[in-house]
């Protein structure tokens, strides 16, 4: 009897032990299946310790595209006797399991299919260095796996290039292992299950990247001078990413020297410290961090928002509070940000929804920042920042760097002649809510002032003056209403439907599958996806339009549908929150079944 084929539509999830090697293995596979144009992701989900415990990597196959996670398994690749009782559970009816056949099974499942692999017997056979026969062990499953689905080694082999820089050593003595294990299983396995990958154009145009290295892409085409941090899970990468490429696009042709400074600091205190000072000195500047590190730069962001220093502060969210699980991703940085420091202030965010944006955010905030001379944080996630996503190519800044109003000896000068010597640096010449600045180095003999935390008048003077201190609290409002619509602006698809779904960020694949799963219930669905807060005036007319919209994100409260309320009272009945936190991305299903349920279909 024929067996129905399963054809570029999986999910695999490779269980091995943290420090394994693995790593290298398993991207190999997505890099593979990437370059036979089919549309894949890749999910790590790894401990908070550097070895010894489980970790999985899950890839998932989609030739519809869909890129989110799947809750269960197709396929289980498993390498760790310690977890594979648990891989059991995950597999669908009709799944595969690949595991070493030195590990002991538990009862088996009749309704799966299980490969065992003679993983120590190919290592041995291959004469591999005893030191690093753990390391290229898991390349036995790279061949396996590739035999049974079909993967092109030539594109293994090109994947493996890619991965060791050329280096042929590396490069063949993993391969060779690799086609030895497939030969193994062409002789060996009889195939049983339904599963194929073939070759298609799902690819074109795209790349493979995680968002932190496009965050960090972006902030270097988008002039970044200065970058003060601490290494923090989930956004270390991000900065180790700017260290590598720097010395190559921000070298001086004519001088050689580099145009750039990369200060790790002793906390994030000092990181946020350093950062405010460069951006005070007119350097575009930025940090990165995470939730923890963002709670400790609460004071001196709040110094930067009241005496108005444009700087970038990337926040790679993990999950919370405390420590709470630092490998596991969330979205529930939202009102912290928002509302980050004492007293009566609000941030610009902007919410990235896809490893392109990630690349256009990071050079964006510059300009918005020094436009509006204000901190701008990004909120991106561990998912987002640290897995391998299908992403366009990256585009080139579409628009000149947009400075702001800055005042060189030449402008100022200018101004006094015009306002009979009248300027100062918090003074709202042009009705806009945003002064001008004067930058170190100016040396005009009226271009100096002082940048203060405390009470101020428009011309930089200490002043307690009730009216003076809530005339300039309520400017700097004006200017954070400005942003509703300079930042980036909501994306809408739209049809005549009553009911619509709020979302964004990382959430997106998700709420995108989602939509198609209950369209094909018969359940039609508009959706808005965010992209920056202050809301857009376009969140409100979506909103209105419709008679309830779910407001969907991964955090425990519903934070963002807490922002939507105070932002929008008088149709804060219209919002139901579809919220949910436990580590792991959001999948499709469970927002479909939840938004059925409360449709009552």
């Amino acid at each position: 009897m024929a067996i129905d084929r399963i054809v570029n539509n999986l999910c695999v999830t490779f269980s091995t032990i943290n420090g394994s090697g693995s790593a290298t293995a398993n991207n190999t596979i997505l890099r593979a299946l990437f370059r036979m144009g089919i549309p894949v992701s890749g999910k790590n989900i790894f401990p908070s310790n550097i070895q010894g415990l489980p970790t999985w990597f899950s890839i998932r196959v989609s030739k519809d595209g869909y890129l989110g996670r799947v809750a269960k398994d197709d396929i289980v690749v498993a390498m760790n006797p310690a977890t594979i009782a648990k891989e059991l559970e995950f597999l669908v009816p009709g799944g595969v399991i690949l595991y070493a056949d030195d590990i002991k099974l538990p009862v088996m499942r009749e309704d799966i299919i299980a490969y065992p692999m003679p993983v120590k017997k190919l290592i041995k056979e291959a004469d591999v260095q005893p030191g690093l026969r753990d390391y290229v062990a898991n390349m036995v499953y790279v061949g396996v796996l590739a035999q049974l689905l079909g993967i092109d080694l030539q594109k293994i082999y090109m994947a493996l290039d890619f991965h060791f820089k050329g280096k042929k050593k590396a490069i063949d003595s993993n391969f060779n292992i690799v086609q030895s294990a497939a030969t193994w299983a062409a002789e060996n396995l009889e195939k049983r299950d339904h599963y194929y990958v073939e070759q298609m154009n799902g690819t074109e145009g795209y790349v493979m990247a995680e968002g932190n290295a496009a965050s960090a892409l972006g902030a270097i085409f988008g002039g970044v001078q200065f970058i003060g941090w601490y290494p923090i899970t989930p956004a270390s990468s991000l900065v180790e990413t700017m260290v590598e490429y720097l010395p190559r696009f921000r070298k001086d042709p004519d001088t050689g020297k580099q145009t750039y400074v990369v200060v790790q600091a002793e906390d994030e205190l000092a990181a946020i410290g350093m950062a405010i000072g460069a951006g005070f000195s007119g350097l575009r500047s930025m940090s990165s961090t995470s939730g923890p590190g963002l709670s400790l730069m609460s004071e001196y962001l709040g110094l930067a928002y009241y005496s108005e220093v444009p700087l970038v502060v990337v926040d790679v969210q993990r999950v919370g509070p405390s420590t709470g699980l630092p490998t596991r991703t969330a979205q529930a940085d939202i009102t912290q940000a928002y509302f980050h420091s004492h007293g009566d202030k609000n941030f610009i965010l902007l919410l990235p929804g896809s490893v392109t944006e990630c690349f256009e955010f990071g050079w964006r905030a510059f300009d918005i920042a020094e436009r509006l001379q204000t901190p701008v944080i990004i909120l991106t996630d561990l998912d987002l920042g640290m897995n391998n996503w299908m992403t366009k190519e990256f585009q080139y800044p579409d628009q000149p760097m947009d400075r702001g109003k800055v005042l060189w000896e030449e402008e100022l000068e200018k101004i006094l002649n015009e306002r009979n010597g009248d300027w100062g640096r918090y003074l709202d010449i042009d009705g806009d809510g945003i002064p001008y600045r004067t930058l170190p180095g100016n040396r005009h003999p009226r271009s100096a002032y002082f940048a203060r935390g405390t009470g101020h008048d428009p011309y930089g003077r200490y002043s307690e003056e009730p009216e003076i201190w809530e005339k300039g609290l309520n400017r700097l409002t004006q200017k954070i209403e400005t942003a509703r619509t300079l930042c980036p602006q909501p994306v809408i698809d739209e049809t005549s439907s009553k009911i619509g779904i709020i979302s964004f960020g990382s959430a997106d694949p998700a709420v995108n599958e989602a939509r198609d799963l209950m369209k094909a219930k018969g359940l039609v669905i508009d959706y808005l996806r965010l992209r920056s807060v202050p809301f857009s005036p376009l969140v409100k007319e979506f909103i209105s339009k419709h008679d309830v919209v779910y407001v969907v994100e991964l955090n425990r409260d519903g934070q963002m549908r807490q922002l939507l309320t105070i932002d929008n009272p008088e149709l804060a009945g219209r919002f139901v929150s579809v919220c949910h936190t436990d580590g792991l991305p959001l999948t499709a299903e469970w927002i479909c079944g939840q938004i059925t349920t409360l449709e009552g279909k």
